[in-house]
């Protein structure tokens, strides 16, 4: 039986000098959690580093479906799809408290629409390929809705195009949550986790590496042995290969992903669906977003783009033009004229494509890349793994963790298949709405946050006015889920900034209050904590007024 400490970061953190890991993992996101969950779960010593906060870049901005994406199959691309709704498959045996089944539907507009009747023949028959490859696994088929029906689920279209409608059926999951839990089931297994922790220098050590890292909060640096270091940044791992290689090796091809976050009265969706954009070859998720309990929703997102991005990797902003396009796209749907004053929340995130000889050319679009993923190995033996999706990261992990194994010369299969996910055992049956929410976002640790309420019955007020999340889940994230920030609370531990910035921004104060103490800040580091959570939100409303070259 692990301890109690083994997801803290002071203990972490202390326990690193002179340490030697058969594994280090850098990068925090999903990726990289996946590994040390596979090199945990296999009874290798595994040490996982994120230069920022966990999920802090893609794995937390992505459109939070668990899904083997219908459009990858019309591009031919089967066996990604084939692997995807496998991936799905376990994942909801897995995590059950994080991830649902989320209907899709996608309308038939033959009156001044997009979609032919032609097109509509091919697009059923895409279905069947879809429930054929694995669609499956999650339980249902797809079907064919009347047009009543279909309006039915969106009624804010116009009844007048809508001939008919698809409907089929996916998973939904919180990205970032996932991600953390994910990590802390790592720790489980004996996994050192740490974020704010920035890898210096990788070195050759004879047949091993001397790995440097920097407490990015106290500025100590900490010097470990690794017998093997696995490279899961993301669209960073050029930055780590160079670190390893000593030259840039120009292997990611970015692509920017765009959300929007509007009331859901706006739109009134009960499931996802599916819409075309105008004059344009791609689609974009209306995804309705926290339940009310009786049928309705607080908010519905819609996104995601997909395009070629050669700014910043470090601000990925969602910009004038990016709103322009998600907006115009909805608004050929529905009939509600949802304006930018409507938006309540934005995020924007970068997809890590691998380049090769092919899509290495701008001229190829990014949306028709493969989501494939790729592992290799580097003259010194540091191994990256690149490319796949947020579905497919646990397949991603073992193949990296294999490569690890044999060069190790470590006899070993992967558990991970089958290992139930953290919180997913002994959860209580929920009783109440707010029992209903802990479940879903907490699993069996909703018993941990609810013993904070019995302690303090002011910690079951609102964190953020208007969103359901509670004060006990900003102690928690802080005291048990590695939380060093107002941001890393209202953006990640909840999603309170994606839903309503606004109400975030409103509501940090009283947020940056409640967790100063728990973290032994002064009155200057509170501050500076709130202070740059402002900054964020400020530059993401800014960014959001001009285009994407006036940006970079």
């Amino acid at each position: 039986m692990v301890t109690p400490d083994r997801f803290s970061r002071p203990s972490v953190m202390a326990r690193l000098d002179g340490a030697v890991y058969d594994v280090v993992v850098v990068g925090g996101g999903i990726t990289g959690a996946g590994v040390a969950l596979d090199a945990a779960s296999r009874g290798l010593r595994v040490a996982l580093f994120e230069k920022d906060d966990f999920a802090s870049g893609t794995s937390s901005k992505s459109s939070k479906l668990i899904h083997g994406g219908l459009r990858y199959l019309q591009q031919g691309d089967v066996k990604l799809v084939y692997q995807a709704l496998r991936e799905r498959k376990r994942l909801r045996r897995n995590a059950p408290h994080l991830v649902r089944v989320l209907p899709f539907m996608i309308p038939i507009l033959t009156k001044d629409g997009v979609v032919s009747k032609k097109i509509a023949r091919a697009l059923g028959s895409a279905m069947w390929m879809y429930d054929i490859t694995g669609g499956w696994r999650i339980g249902r088929i797809h079907r064919r809705l009347s047009a009543k029906r279909a309006f039915s689920h969106l009624p804010t279209m116009d009844a007048d195009r809508l001939s008919s409608a698809y409907l089929y059926f996916d998973a939904e999951a919180d990205d970032a949550r996932l991600c953390l839990t994910v990590l802390r089931t790592a720790a489980d297994l004996g996994a050192d986790i740490a974020n704010r922790a920035r890898i210096e220098s990788i070195a050759a050590w004879g047949s091993e590496h001397r790995v440097t890292v920097v407490d990015t909060i106290s500025g100590a640096r900490h010097t470990v042995g690794a017998r093997s270091v696995i490279n899961a940044a993301g669209v960073w791992s050029d930055e780590v290969r160079t670190m390893d290689e000593g030259a840039d090796p120009d292997t990611i091809r970015p692509a920017k992903g765009v959300h929007i976050t509007v009331p859901w009265d706006k739109v009134r969706n009960d499931i996802a669906v599916v819409i075309p954009v105008p004059r344009d070859r791609r689609s974009l998720f209306v995804v309705p977003w926290i339940p009310n309990g009786d049928g309705t929703f607080r908010f519905t997102y819609v996104g995601t783009t997909d395009t070629d991005y050669g700014g910043s990797i470090e601000d990925p902003q969602c910009t004038r033009d990016d709103i322009d396009y998600v907006l115009a796209a909805l608004n050929a749907s529905v009939t509600t004229g949802v304006t930018r004053d409507d938006i309540t929340g934005v995020w924007s995130g970068l997809r890590p494509l691998v380049k090769t000889t092919d899509n290495s050319k701008k001229s190829a679009r990014t949306a028709d890349l493969s989501r494939m993923h790729k592992v290799s190995v580097s003259s010194n033996g540091v191994v990256t793994v690149t490319g796949g999706k947020l579905t497919t990261y646990r397949e991603m992990a073992e193949d990296a963790v294999d490569v690890v194994c044999e060069r190790l010369g470590v006899r070993t299969r992967s558990r991970t298949k089958r290992l139930a996910l953290h919180g997913a055992r002994s959860r209580a049956t929920p009783r109440t709405e707010l029992d209903r929410h802990l479940d879903a976002r907490h699993g069996s640790d909703s018993a941990a946050v609810a013993r904070l309420i019995t302690s303090d019955p002011t910690l079951a007020e609102p964190l953020v006015p208007g969103l359901p999340y509670v004060r006990a889940e900003a102690v928690h994230a802080v005291t048990a889920e590695m939380a060093t920030s107002v941001d890393d609370v209202l953006t990640r531990r909840t999603r309170a900034r994606l839903a309503d910035r606004r109400a975030s921004l409103a509501a940090a104060p009283a947020v940056a209050d409640l967790i100063a103490p728990l973290l032994g800040w002064t009155t200057q580091q509170r501050d500076a904590s709130l202070a740059d959570f402002v900054e964020e939100c400020t530059h993401e409303d800014t960014a959001a007024l001009v285009g994407e070259r006036d940006l970079w």
